[in-house]
């Protein structure tokens, strides 16, 4: 385990509200959107992120001579739902060990598999000690709680490698993202497709036209109660079809904390004559996309191509932003335009013989990943190669 500087101490927020707002957005020095204190206190006051949802907040404040140097989101969890890196196969072999799983800690954006920050240094702290501090720290009070490990999930690939060498075993998965090659327009993006596959996109975008749907590109104060009642209903329907409950999110949370974001919040609705049958919500920063969530209540033909990958391609285009980040899973994206890219996960095990077994998991599975990753990049090439003759 890593030592703790002794003049470097820890804080514990059991809730976002106990630190002002001014405060933490001041170490943050990005608009990533959801590392900030109105998105993660959201959560919260909506009910998304309680001990009885299994998401306790225990957020980590660290501090220098009374000066904060770092913060980094944190939760106590009773389960592994919501998280999107899967370890159910270490919770049952802790089981089988006799040891409990739960609670663990873990550091992570709930419910949002997207690569950011995850911790955020103060200007003018110095990276390497501040991350080594924070970790120790971290370490300690897992130790002294007895809990049985801690998890960073999507940290960028340099946080990623530092945590590897402070001892955190590293994993790697795969996500599509598309990325905006300068492209003037759509027309100039499906330049980069062969002819048979830009005559597929064309075909499924004509198809939601000849079923008689329109959509509408809403940004911030452009989407009223309504829409966002819409949603929540879309997002329950579409949540209780695929996954058999209501979803993670409560209305509250679409009304209150994602209405509040102001210009950081796109939403794509689709309408069938004068009725709206489904959206796709969307957060951006200034140069990524993040597409989060869809819902439908009626099934259309080629639907929701148009709601969650064309129309913000074509939003992505007009905006100048150089990134969409659509979450997790999809091959089917590289028919459209996506490239796979590895994404990270960082684990910290408090038992010696069990972080051994884990340490050989992550060994074992990165040659997969890697596999993965490359038999994906292969599709990509085929997608792109000139035409014949």
């Amino acid at each position: 385990m890593n030592e703790t500087p002794d003049d470097i101490q820890l804080e514990l927020l059991t809730s976002l509200g106990d630190i002002e707002p001014a405060i933490w957005d001041s170490i943050v020095p990005t608009d990533y959107p959801f590392i900030r204190h109105h998105f993660l206190l959201g959560l919260e006051t909506t009910g998304c992120t309680t001990a009885e949802s299994g998401w306790q907040p225990c957020h980590a404040v660290l501090r220098e001579r009374g000066e904060i140097i770092a913060i980094m989101p944190m939760y106590l969890k009773s389960h592994s739902y919501g998280e999107y890196v899967f370890d159910w196969s270490w919770a049952d072999a802790w089981q089988r060990s006799g040891l409990q799983y739960y609670p663990k800690l873990v550091t992570a954006i709930p419910f949002t598999p997207c690569t950011g920050p995850r911790i955020a240094i103060a200007a003018g702290s110095d990276v390497t000690r501040t991350t080594r501090a924070l970790v120790a720290h971290v370490e300690a009070f897992a130790t002294q709680k007895g809990f049985s490990s801690w998890h960073c999930l999507f940290p960028d690939e340099a946080l990623s490698q530092e945590l590897l060498s402070l001892g955190c075993h590293q994993r790697l998965a795969t996500q599509f993202h598309w990325f905006n090659q300068g492209f003037e327009n759509f027309d100039a993006f499906l330049g980069t497709f062969t002819s048979r596959k830009r005559k597929a996109l064309r075909r499924e975008r004509r198809r939601v036209q000849e079923q008689g749907l329109t959509l509408q590109t809403l940004v911030g104060a452009e989407m009223t109660e309504a829409h966002w009642q819409q949603f929540h209903r879309f997002y329950q329907f579409t949540y209780a079809k695929r996954s058999g409950h209501g979803g993670y999110l409560t209305r509250d949370f679409f009304l209150k904390t994602a209405a509040g974001m102001g210009e950081q919040v796109i939403m794509v609705v689709a309408a069938d004559a004068e009725d709206a049958v489904a959206a796709a919500l969307y957060f951006r920063s200034g140069d990524t996309l993040y597409g989060r969530y869809w819902g439908c209540e009626r099934e259309y033909d080629c639907l929701h191509f148009e709601t969650c990958y064309y129309q913000v391609i074509e939003y992505c285009i007009a905006e100048g932003l150089q990134r969409f980040d659509h979450g997790a899973q999809g091959e089917h994206k590289i028919q459209r335009g996506f490239t796979p890219i590895s994404t990270y996960s960082n684990h910290w095990i408090a038992h010696s013989g069990l972080s051994e077994a884990v340490a050989h998991f992550t060994l074992e599975e990165a040659p997969h990943s890697d596999a993965y990753n490359q038999s994906a990049s292969e599709l990509l090439a085929c997608r792109q190669e000139p035409d014949a003759g």
